[in-house]
């Protein structure tokens, strides 16, 4: 039986995110708010709550993954702040969320979260910016 069997993405998740693609441990996905280039991983293993609950194999996977998403994100979208959490409130699934930060976007300096309404993406923006993002994790 493979790691992966039983993964299945959060229904939330789903509803709230585009799928750029998979690294060997974690989905990528783009989360659809054009106010930030926004990413979630999510390793695709059952059950997992906690980031601790990954194996010590699949943390270092993982640890490699953020850092490999982080610089190219740093990089693509000329951020000046990068930030990752792992907050699991309403999704209790195991996702951490990866943002490039600027001074002039809507909420700097304060967190992202409930400071503006949900943007979707224009279409033709939205496939530049999965384009440059499938680069990225192709890059692994």
């Amino acid at each position: 039986m493979s790691k992966e069997s039983g993964f299945e993405l959060h229904a939330q998740l789903a509803a709230d995110c585009l799928v750029v693609g998979d690294l060997p441990l974690n989905r990528v996905l783009l989360m659809n708010d054009a106010h930030y280039p926004w990413c979630i991983l999510v390793p695709r293993r059952a059950g997992l709550i906690e980031l601790y609950d990954l194996d010590e194999t699949d943390g270092a996977q993982f640890l490699a993954e953020s850092r490999l998403l982080a610089s190219g994100m740093m990089a693509a979208f000329d951020g000046e702040k990068f930030n990752v959490g792992a907050l699991g409130n309403v999704v209790p699934q195991l996702h951490i969320h990866h943002i490039v930060r600027r001074k002039d976007d809507a909420a700097w300096p304060r967190p992202i979260w409930g400071v503006m309404p949900t943007v979707p993406y224009a279409s033709a923006v939205l496939e530049e910016r999965l384009a440059i993002l499938r680069n990225i994790i192709s890059s692994n």
